[in-house]
Order: C-alpha cells, then sequence, then structure tokens
C-alpha cells in the first residue's frame, strides 16, 4: 500500500495560496452562442504536435454572460502532454471564466489531481490566471501526495 500524507508544499507562500502550472492557452472562443449544454473545448499543439491534444475544457453547461463572461457549471479541464498522457485533472462544480483576459475564478471547491492520482489538492476558491499559466487556490487547501509521485512544479 503506498504511503499517504497531508503536507503543507514547501512552494505555499505564506497567504497567498497554491500556485502551479496548470494549462497553457486554452481560451474559450466567444461566438455568439446563447447557452450549452455538455460543452467541450479541444485545444491541440502547435505545429510540431498538432494533431495531440493538449487540453480538453468541458463542462455541463456554459452560460454566456456580458462582457465575454461564461459561467460554467461542472468544469473539467484535462491537461496532456504532448506525447498524449494525461498530466492533469481540474474539477469544480462553477467557476466564471473570461474569455477575453483567460481568467477563470471561484469563491467555490476546486480539486485537482495528477494523472497518475499520485497527486491531489483541493481547496475553497480560487483563480486561475491563463496567460501566466499558474492556479491560486486562497482557501483550506489540503494536498495528498502518494509515495512515487513524480510532480514537476514551476517556480
Amino acid at each position: 500500500m503506498n504511503a499517504k500524507a497531508n503536507i503543507a508544499p514547501a512552494w505555499l507562500a505564506a497567504g497567498a495560496g497554491l500556485w502551479f502550472v496548470v494549462a497553457p492557452g486554452v481560451h474559450a472562443q466567444p461566438n455568439g452562442v446563447q447557452h450549452a449544454n455538455n460543452f467541450t473545448s479541444t485545444e491541440y499543439y502547435g505545429p510540431t504536435n498538432q494533431q495531440q491534444i493538449k487540453s480538453i475544457l468541458s463542462g455541463a453547461e456554459a452560460l454566456p454572460q456580458p462582457g465575454g463572461l461564461l459561467i460554467i457549471k461542472q468544469l473539467k479541464l484535462e491537461i496532456f502532454n504532448p506525447d498524449g498522457r494525461l498530466e492533469w485533472v481540474v474539477n469544480a462544480p462553477e467557476c466564471v471564466y473570461d474569455t477575453f483576459k483567460g481568467v477563470a475564478s471561484s469563491p467555490g471547491h476546486l480539486e485537482v489531481r495528477s494523472g497518475d492520482g499520485k497527486f491531489r489538492t483541493e481547496g475553497d476558491g480560487f483563480l486561475w490566471r491563463q496567460s501566466e499559466q499558474k492556479l491560486n487556490i486562497s482557501n483550506n487547501v489540503c494536498t495528498v501526495i502518494e509515495n512515487g509521485a513524480t510532480i514537476t512544479i514551476k517556480p
């Protein structure tokens, strides 16, 4: 059986939350859709791996709001390595996504796990800045790292 530990990550700045790479370049495209059920948006890698999926953003509902905002219910974001392996899965009951700024936020709960399931973190309240490729989880952060997990964290 793998050992589990609840730890406070060393890269958790006091009062600043948890920062790590989540997904570069996932932008929802504003297209005039008034409401979408069971929507999916897929992003591919650039020219050298253009057939390879980079990320899949999905939700049970997407409700467009003024100013390029989307309320996404049952958010699921899957991020893949260029070789096709699942790297990260992010889940949240609801968030507001700014399609122009590439920023998602919510005061609600968020769960993140590595593709192999050996690294999991969750908390309440988050801000995802796509251009910076960072996710901030602001409250009640709990992290579990199983024995044998390999994680790449960028400062």
